[in-house]
């Protein structure tokens, strides 16, 4: 289905016939023309409208015949309308003026006649709590958290600015004020946040404590480990790499004996430390220090400095590239770790 029919349906529903409600019509004019052109349409709904015609289209059944064709019909008479020419398309005006006046010129011009490109792809979050967002954007630098906010939707953003620490909001309250122009370099740092938050955007319900609280069991339980974690694994693999990342905590090296952890250090490029023991708990970047030879510590003390503030989201991720190479250390056999923190006797 081409762009001015997608356009159409989400827009003008069919026109009314005898046997049905417009929001009927729409959800057979849906039903009837297949999973991908029906995606992309629902796409330009906003959350209220997709919400109503999915709920019907869940409901409908028994539709008569005449009722599709009318339904068909009216959608056709209102896309004939819409159809002819009505202005170039964005793709058209991006082809266009790329050519005239070169990609970055080209997309400023487009942002400015269409709406800043990332508003869409934030407008998908308004499915997330607005207690989940706060969660993630308060580990943000404040600057982050401004841009961030900025791109919401206003009534999700009221939402999540009141569910952030009361300390922050002020801060953030004001940058917004103040914010008139956005540079590019933040705009791709959001950008990525943005489809980081999407990835996990799944993830924000119970079954997140639930995995951690399994991951926290399998650390402590006795016997044959590695066995019991196979045989979940060929029940739920995914479920099972969650648990695995929950097992292998970035703070269970502050627990790891200087023979592993030098083993560790030798593994893993000095730069990734640099990015990954930012505000780490004293305890462990201490442990790291350690067991670093005196001109090595010295050197990489010097990257954590030149390194400059990181956003949290840069030094969680690298925190678990790190985790993920331990644990192929463990599973080769080059290492042994202490998951959990042992009681002793003395």
């Amino acid at each position: 289905m081409s762009e001015q029919a997608s356009t159409a349906l989400a827009v003008n529903p069919p026109a009314s016939s005898v046997a049905s409600s417009p929001i009927e019509r729409a959800a057979i004019v849906l039903l009837s023309m297949g999973e991908e052109p029906a995606a992309a349409v629902l796409r330009c709904l906003s959350r209220e409208e997709l919400l109503e015609v999915t709920q019907v289209m869940s409901r409908i059944s028994g539709i008569k015949v005449e009722d599709v064709k009318q339904s068909l019909q009216s959608f056709f008479d209102d896309y004939r309308q819409q159809s002819g020419v009505h202005g170039a398309s964005r793709n058209f005006l991006k082809r266009s003026l790329d050519l005239a006046l070169g990609g970055d010129i080209a997309n400023s011009v487009l942002n400015t006649i269409y709406g800043d490109a990332i508003r869409p792809k934030m407008a998908r979050l308004q499915w997330a709590s607005p207690k989940w967002l706060a969660d993630r954007i308060k580990l943000e630098h404040v600057r982050m958290q401004t841009v961030f906010l900025v791109f919401l939707p206003p009534d999700l953003a009221s939402e999540v600015i009141a569910a952030l620490p009361a300390t922050d909001r002020d801060a953030v309250l004001l940058n917004m004020a103040r914010l008139t122009e956005i540079d590019r370099d933040l705009l791709i740092e959001l950008d990525e946040l943005v489809d980081r938050y999407l990835e996990s955007l799944g993830l924000q319900s119970a079954s997140v404590e639930g995995v951690k609280q399994v991951a926290e069991i399998l650390n402590r339980v006795p016997g044959d480990r590695a066995q019991m974690v196979e045989n979940l694994r060929a029940k739920d693999a995914a479920v099972v790499e969650e648990i695995e990342r929950r097992m292998y905590d970035f703070y269970l090296l502050s627990r790891q004996t200087e023979a592993t952890l030098l083993q560790i250090i030798e593994a893993v490029p000095l730069e990734q430390w640099a990015i990954a023991l930012k505000g780490a708990e004293p305890r462990l970047r201490e442990a790291i220090l350690r067991v670093m030879p005196r001109r090595q510590a010295q050197t990489f003390e010097d990257m954590m400095r030149r390194a400059g503030p990181v956003p949290r989201s840069r030094i969680e991720q690298t925190r678990q590239e790190i985790m993920e190479q331990v644990r192929a250390l463990v599973e080769a056999g080059e290492i042994e770790i202490q998951l959990f923190q042992e009681a002793v006797v003395e």
